[in-house]
């Protein structure tokens, strides 16, 4: 629950326009899903996060990993109001270059 608090609060420190996906992903992703995506992290594990790089993840289509990051999946909080349009595609594209980490 603490882990979705702190997820919830980060929210609120994203900029509509940034589209800088690496700092975004360090400073709010990486709680659960880890630096390098597989979310193996205490948090992560606890909240059985996704691990981004694997193939369950890397085979969704772009809108549907937008729609997840959006509207929020699982135990993950909606992140679209916070990201953006342009924001939201930079994760996208961000998550993209994790395969294969």
């Amino acid at each position: 629950m603490l882990a979705l608090f702190l997820l919830a609060a980060c929210a609120i420190s994203w900029a509509q326009d940034n589209t800088d996906a690496s700092a975004v992903f360090k400073k709010n992703c990486a709680l659960c899903h880890g630096l390098d995506g597989h979310a193996q992290t205490p948090a992560g594990k606890s909240l059985k996060a996704s691990d981004l790089t694997s193939p369950a993840v890397q085979s969704q289509s772009d809108a549907q990993i937008r729609e997840a990051l959006a509207k929020g999946k699982g135990k993950m909080p909606p992140y679209g109001p916070a990201l953006g349009d342009k924001g939201l595609a930079a994760m996208v594209k961000y998550i993209r270059s994790l395969k294969g980490k």
